[in-house]
């Protein structure tokens, strides 16, 4: 079984309102610091048996200079007291690092309890989307109601489609690119909260309860360093136990070797117990006992950077080791969106001229793929955007139901979209699919990328390539 499970985050919704925290930010360290002083309980510091003999001897030692203070102590007040403080920093310190490391974590799953509970839902009061609509928040509604989900709102919840269709961005969720088509009916009609409708609607069924999402159990996943221990962890644990054992027993021993010895020589004083709290904590592996928890957080939160999210302490240990990773899925090495690369023009037809009438088709296009092909326009071929609203100009929006979008300007009727929609365009006007135009778009077929047909009315001008840039 495969240790490591790989997302692209909730993280969406979570990709795109994702903020990595830095390091040191501040909001972290405040949180790592209370959670320093609220691990201070021997309950947590029994756990880690190196730190919690440092603890031991830091609560010893700050008795010992209390009883120096105010009555004979064994050694100097401000010896004493310098030890204790020294030992306290160092038990915060492993707190702190420990702490700075679970709450990355904490915050990735904050921003995304974050991004559900931003989400209003609109609840119908039937299963028709002429029903009645109120707005609530998503994390209110339960198995069986009933959601209208439009074009540009996030997807509030797991459910199953019941009435419409239309086109899904689930990049946040698989890492996927590339539109789906979510419709009522058959295998395509369950959707997953923290998705986003493209385009059209749908009326949405919720099949789970809050707590039981995807988005829940990814959360509960990031959530924590709650993991089980690899075999070396287990075996460093074990001998770091026995160091300190042995070491404990060799510094005890020294008190009574000591005092026989001053006792002897008739001159002297014994060690004190502080001077041995101090001598066992240097003897004693306290570094890696401090620091084993946090390195093992610290190593699931970095994978968790990276959009893995590692369910083992063994899956943090295995991606070390990896130099080739093969994915199923583009989107997560990619930026998550396709871009427009290249126009290739068919055989008549100028590469500004197809560039000018892809630029004009998708003036409106608010998606990735339409900024894309604005913007690739205007850098190949110096095309500005125009203020086609000031020459009359009527947008055709993209639905699931044509694959299509574009503008009708003048006598112009300018279409981009998929191949087989364009097809069906051009046989509709009594027009000829090119040959040129098929054997371009097998070929952006084969490398991976998208072909994006544009068509002038019945003429087909030829094909943007889309491609997921890494």
């Amino acid at each position: 079984m495969n240790p490591m499970s790989t997302t692209s985050t909730p993280a969406t919704a979570p990709r795109r309102d994702r903020r990595r925290a830095r390091l040191f930010d501040a909001k972290l360290v405040r949180r790592a610091l209370l959670d320093s002083l609220r691990k201070l309980d021997p309950r947590d510091q029994v756990r880690n048996p190196v730190m919690f003999v440092v603890w031991v001897g830091a609560v010893l030692t700050s008795a010992l200079s209390v009883q120096a203070l105010i009555g004979t102590g064994e050694a100097r007040a401000g010896f004493i007291l310098a030890i204790a403080l020294w030992l306290w920093v160092t038990v915060l310190f492993a707190n702190f690092a420990e702490a700075m490391a679970e709450g990355r974590g904490k915050a990735q799953a904050e921003s995304l309890r974050k991004a559900r509970r931003d989400v209003a839902a609109k609840k119908l009061q039937g299963a028709t989307r002429g029903a009645g609509v109120e707005s609530v928040a998503a994390p209110t509604l339960r198995k069986g109601d009933l959601v209208l989900v439009e074009a540009g709102d996030a997807i509030p919840c797991d459910g199953e489609v019941v009435e419409g269709i239309a086109s899904v961005d689930e990049s946040a969720i698989t890492g996927e690119s590339a539109p789906v088509i979510r419709e009522s009916g058959g295998d395509r009609s369950a959707v997953t909260g923290g998705t986003r409708v493209l385009s059209d609607w749908l009326v949405v069924k919720v099949t789970t309860n809050p707590g039981d999402t995807f988005l829940d159990r990814m959360i509960a996943l990031v959530e924590g360093a709650k993991r089980k221990k690899t075999p070396n962890e287990i075996a460093l644990d074990i001998l770091l136990a026995a160091l300190t054992l042995v070491f404990l027993l060799a510094t005890v021993t020294l008190l009574p070797f000591s005092i026989f010895s001053v006792e002897a020589a008739g001159a002297g004083t014994p060690v004190t117990i502080t001077v041995l709290v101090a001598l066992l904590v240097c003897l004693i592996p306290t570094t890696i006992g401090g620091l084993l928890s946090a390195i093992g957080i610290a190593g699931m939160d970095r994978m968790i950077r990276a959009n893995v999210i590692a369910t083992s302490g063994r899956a943090v240990e295995a991606a070390g080791d990896v130099n080739v990773l093969l994915l199923d899925k583009t989107g997560t090495i990619t930026l998550g969106n396709r871009q427009a690369t290249e126009f290739l023009p068919v055989d008549g037809v100028t590469e500004a001229a197809l560039a000018d009438a892809a630029q004009l088709a998708s003036l409106a296009d608010e998606t990735p793929e339409g900024r894309s092909i604005v913007v690739l326009a205007k850098e190949k071929h110096g095309l500005r955007e125009r203020r086609i609203h000031e020459l009359g100009a009527t947008f055709v929006p993209f639905t699931a139901q044509t694959r299509m979008s574009g503008v009708d300007l003048g006598g112009r009727k300018i279409r981009k979209g998929s191949v087989d929609a364009i097809e069906r365009w051009i046989a509709d006007r009594h027009g000829v699919f090119p040959k040129g135009a098929h054997a371009t778009v097998d070929r952006i077929a084969k490398s991976g990328g998208t072909p994006l047909v544009v068509a002038d009315g019945e003429r087909v001008l030829g094909v943007v390539h889309l491609k997921d840039v890494v």
